[in-house]
């Protein structure tokens, strides 16, 4: 059977904006409190990691074990110190399973959570969407009143220094 031209084209448009990709949250944007499983196998809820800390960092990440994401969490744990004693927590996001984020913070001795995302619940719910099937290199910082607070995108093994540059200033 053959389709009309102009369904097929309707066709087309209709998933291409279905993939499009979402807007990121805005600075000052209520920042999701969803919950997933972590490299540990319990449940963590975003929410609560936001009302335990000053603030909390929402790294994302494509995949697990690769270069640039190995280097974006690397840089992150070499400064995790000095975040903690500006009372901040951190927290990865890929659409790894719970095993590969067990792995891959355990080859990197990482101190900080990753959770696992395979539906990408979280990662769309802070703007992320798109038609590839892992989270954008984004970070976000939220507040104790779960508000963000900072964004940034492409970061590797800046990750960490611009995360303290934007804290520093802030202090100033």
């Amino acid at each position: 059977m053959k389709l009309p031209p102009t369904l097929v084209l309707m066709s087309l448009f209709s998933l291409l904006f279905g993939f499009a990709r979402a807007e990121p949250l805005k600075i000052g944007a209520a920042a999701p409190t969803l919950s997933a499983q972590s490299d540990a196998g319990a449940t963590l809820s975003l929410g609560d990691v936001y009302k335990s800390n000053n603030y909390t960092l929402v790294w994302f990440y494509p995949k697990a074990l690769t270069g640039g994401c190995t280097k974006q969490g690397c840089a992150l744990r070499d400064a995790s110190a000095e975040l903690k004693k500006l009372g901040v927590a951190i927290v990865g996001v890929s659409t790894d399973t719970v095993a590969k984020q067990k792995e891959f913070k355990e080859k990197n001795n990482f101190d900080y959570p990753l959770l696992a995302d395979p539906e990408k619940k979280i990662i769309k719910a802070f703007g992320q969407g798109g038609i590839l099937p892992v989270a954008s290199r984004e970070a976000f910082l939220v507040n104790r009143e779960g508000k963000v607070v900072y964004y940034d995108k492409g970061q590797t093994e800046k990750q960490a220094e611009t995360v303290l540059a934007f804290l520093n200033a802030k202090k100033s």
